[in-house]
């Protein structure tokens, strides 16, 4: 039977009245009908309440993570050095959340397992009804387990260093010992990717509380560079952009303290610091004389980025017994190819000089592949690339 809107289903009663039918009988089909469309209504909503699956509770996320190890493990003979860092979660769409998740770091001795180790991976997270989301860059492949929206596990399935080989640190003879700091790292996994890919001794320093530094920290260590915390600090400018948390002028030593701790959680395998901006902060003799105890304790060394002539950083540091250099080169202020090459040079220069120099660049395409060119020429030279930790006093 069709109406004007178009064919009844076949399922549910007539609301039509035939030909020769009462009113009496037409009343009974609309309740029936009714009933049905409710009825109809209620299993709709909890079919589709079904569909809705929960959060994972904290005992669930470290289950899956001790499958994640065990799988590991089983496939690696026990060689595989694992690293489990609980983090605090951002769902898909950036977003905060209060759930808690897991980043693995695998770092593999035999290249050859990592496709035995992806497919013990998918399986965990089929098994449990995760949705995964695999990339590939630098060397690294990351799996992330995706529940509802939110990120629950992070796996890292780092490259072997054997196959990013580094250039040994030369400590004999020579014209001089050069140890090359990049800093800002934190914010772009590109840029990282293509810095950890240079074959050299760098020292990289992260930026803490950003959502790339504990990652980037990670593997940085993992491929055998150093790795510094690059502090943030007050500026004398108000155009300069302040991070989350800061050194500020008037800061007393349990605050000085509880910053420093927090930040050392986000950034693993810190050997070192350097100050991020800080033109006010290290100029100021109190505030340095309220962090340096705190670096000592810590057995952290201290390289002054120098962001102003006025700073007592460095001799603040050599007062209260913490190792510590300065940095004597720039490499980019100006980010152009013949300039940083001008900058390397004159870094190359002191360090023959001196005996050691310390430059301090950027990860910009540009500074990458000026250092990608020159090293193995400063090498030829006789200047030995060595890490910061190899400079201080």
């Amino acid at each position: 039977m069709r109406s004007s809107r178009g064919t009844v289903p076949r399922h549910i009663p007539s609301l039509l009245t035939p030909a020769g039918e009462s009113d009496e009988s037409v009343c009974a089909d609309v309740r029936r009908g009714a009933l049905w469309l409710l009825l109809f209504g209620v299993a709709l909503v909890v079919s589709l309440s079904g569909c809705t699956k929960k959060s994972l509770s904290k005992s669930e996320l470290r289950a899956i993570t001790g499958e994640i190890v065990s799988s590991t493990q089983k496939i690696t003979g026990h060689k595989s050095e694992i690293t489990i860092r609980p983090q605090a979660d951002r769902s898909i769409a950036g977003v905060p959340t209060q759930s808690a998740a897991d980043d693995v770091y695998i770092s593999l001795s035999d290249p050859s397992q990592t496709g035995a180790l992806e497919d013990a991976l998918a399986d965990i997270a089929r098994r449990h009804k995760l949705r995964v989301v695999a990339t590939a860059s630098g060397g690294v492949i990351r799996f992330d387990f995706i529940s509802n929206g939110t990120r629950t596990h992070t796996v890292h399935i780092v490259a072997p260093i054997a196959s990013q080989p580094r250039a040994p640190v030369s400590h004999a003879g020579g014209n001089g010992s050069l140890a090359i700091i990049l800093d800002d790292l934190g914010y772009d996994r590109a840029a990282a990717d293509s810095l950890l890919a240079l074959p050299f001794p760098l020292t990289v320093s992260v930026i803490p509380h950003l959502p790339l530094s504990s990652e980037v920290a990670e593997e940085a260590y993992r491929r055998g560079d150093q790795v510094l915390l690059h502090l943030p600090m007050e500026s004398e400018s108000r155009d300069v952009k302040q991070e989350s948390v800061e050194l500020r002028v008037g800061m007393n030593s349990q605050q000085v303290e509880s910053a420093l701790a927090g930040m050392l959680e986000t950034v693993p395998h810190v050997v070192g610091v350097n100050n991020h901006e800080g033109s006010r902060a290290t100029a100021d003799s109190a505030l340095m004389g309220e962090l340096m105890p705190a670096l000592r304790e810590r057995r952290l060394f201290f390289i002054d980025s120098r962001t102003t002539a006025g700073t007592v950083a460095y001799d603040v540091a050599e007062r209260s017994g913490v190792p510590a250099a300065s940095r004597k080169v720039f490499l980019d202020d100006n980010p152009v190819k013949e300039a940083i090459q001008a900058q390397l040079n004159l870094a190359a220069r002191d360090a023959a000089r001196d005996g050691s120099a310390i430059a301090i660049g950027h990860p910009h395409p540009a500074t990458i592949a000026v250092l990608a060119e020159m090293l193995p020429q400063l090498e030829a030279r006789g200047i030995r690339l060595v890490f910061a930790s190899d400079v201080v006093r």
